[in-house]
């Protein structure tokens, strides 16, 4: 097959379905791995981080420690969308996801050669909250790089579904993590766990960042980031060079009609900021529902409700299973009908599903639990999610589509995912009932749904574009 993906210019060679193949399975491996990281040692907090780099402490600040250790991935996430979105959209997609891919897969695999707190002392932490920072700092543009490098390669008809690829790979990470520790737990025992045990999922990542390190060195540019207006020679023009070319561009215009339409000058001049918060409206549906879903609400199952443990986290490995179908299923309903009335018909439904799924949730009843988890997860989570790959993408110009987009998606992450199980956990301990989940969801789909309703329909625009949509 050598189906054109981009429209060849006189800056940009064609590119072929392979090409595509590349980049959709390089932003799968990539989303895959991000998430399998982070959810690694998410799980080896949770199970044996504590004992293993804070065992002099009581078990309690030990593991407050290790999820300290956790949090500051979170810091050094939206530092990394600042530093190399800006690169991205300077020099260029492939390179920094060349860079990203790396610095995740090698820190993630040295944690599992870290020595431990018996061998070394405090250094033992030390380096692992080091490690931390340097995947946290990858890992802040990887998921935004992979949503920018597909939606611009990817064909405008298709490009819902192409795009909805960076949510499976999501999904791909999370459920490998999930499986790798669950064998772990099982097989072995609590003295093989803490000794050797816990190395072996950091250093089987190895393998899948050689794969993806591999697949991404043979990757081809961007064609939108090559056809845009303001690169040269493949860097992007600063903003006083970029001021002159359009001044040079009006004056040229000028002398032919009274109106200059110079695309440079219209992305200089254009208002700053309403696409970004409309973006960041848009992720808060998705974000918050995450964190309240996947987060709170599995541990208000089994400390609460006082349920067995298995039947949130069944729940939420069923859901993710029958996400491979709702994802691109979602990105198909995108490509067909647009944007905008998928983003109000899902954050509706999500709003009025919240207080049926709260009542089936404390039903106590196993089969309405896992129905309602996997409904809710599927509606409120993985579809946003999957119309947040591509739609966040297309409402930025393309000179500033990287950093505007890990912004939008690290910002909204870091206050609607990280604050939203705080306030979940404070309000309904404080009134002892659900309602306060039920009420978070409905506020955080709200947020979702004005945003979409505010907002412009902008399937199929023309990503070359250097302004924003909005």
């Amino acid at each position: 097959m050598t189906e054109s993906i981009a429209p060849p210019t006189a800056k940009t060679e064609t590119r072929t379905t392979r090409d595509l193949a590349k980049v959709a399975v390089s932003g799968w491996l990539g989303t895959a791995m991000e998430f399998m990281d982070f959810q690694l040692y998410s799980l080896a907090a949770a199970i044996v981080f504590n004992k293993i780099f804070f065992p002099d402490v009581s078990p309690v600040i030990g593991l407050i420690a290790a999820m300290a250790t956790y949090g500051v991935g979170y810091v050094a996430r939206l530092v990394g969308a600042v530093y190399f979105g800006r690169m991205g959209d300077r020099i260029g997609r492939k390179k920094v996801l060349f860079i990203t891919i790396a610095l995740m897969g090698a820190s993630t695999t040295l944690i599992g050669v870290l020595p431990t707190y018996a061998m070394v002392g405090i250094w033992a932490p030390i380096l692992l909250v080091a490690l931390r920072l340097i995947q946290g700092f990858g890992a802040g543009a990887e998921i935004a790089g992979a949503t920018v490098m597909l939606a611009e390669y990817a064909p405008a008809r298709r490009r819902g579904l192409i795009s909805s690829l960076v949510c499976l790979g999501t999904n791909s990470g999370t459920l490998a993590a999930s499986a790798l520790w669950a064998i772990l737990v099982a097989v072995l025992s609590e003295d093989q766990l803490l000794t050797w045990g816990w190395r072996l999922p950091f250093l089987a990542s190895f393998l899948l960042m050689i794969f993806a390190v591999w697949i991404r060195r043979s990757l081809k540019e961007s064609p939108v980031f090559e056809q845009r207006e303001d690169v040269v020679d493949g860097v992007a023009l600063a903003k006083r060079d970029l001021t002159a070319e359009a001044n040079t561009s009006a004056v040229n215009e000028a002398k032919h009609t009274t109106q200059p339409t110079s695309t440079i000058e219209a992305a200089l001049h254009q208002r700053k900021g309403k696409s970004f918060l409309i973006a960041l409206g848009l992720r808060f549906g998705q974000a918050g529902n995450s964190g309240l879903i996947q987060t709170f609400l599995i541990g208000y199952l089994a400390t609460v409700l006082l349920m067995n443990k298995s039947v949130g986290t069944t729940a939420i490995m069923i859901g993710s299973i029958i996400g491979f179908a709702t994802i691109p299923l979602i990105g198909i309903l995108g490509d067909r009908f647009g944007r905008r009335p998928l983003y109000i018909i899902l954050s509706s439904a999500t709003a009025v599903f919240a207080i049926p799924m709260m009542l089936m949730v404390t039903s106590g009843n196993p089969t309405l639990v896992t129905i309602a988890v996997v409904a809710g997860l599927n509606l409120g989570v993985l579809s946003l999610f999957s119309m947040e790959s591509v739609t966040m993408a297309e409402f930025f110009g393309a000179r500033t589509r990287f950093t505007q987009l890990a912004l939008a998606k690290e910002i909204g992450g870091i206050l609607a995912t990280a604050i939203g199980p705080i306030l979940a956990a404070t309000l309904t301990a404080v009134t002892g009932h659900w309602w306060p989940l039920a009420a978070m969801l409905i506020g955080y789909s709200l947020i979702t749904l004005v945003s979409a309703a505010v907002g412009p329909e902008v399937r199929g625009r023309d990503l070359v574009r250097l302004e924003d949509a909005a």
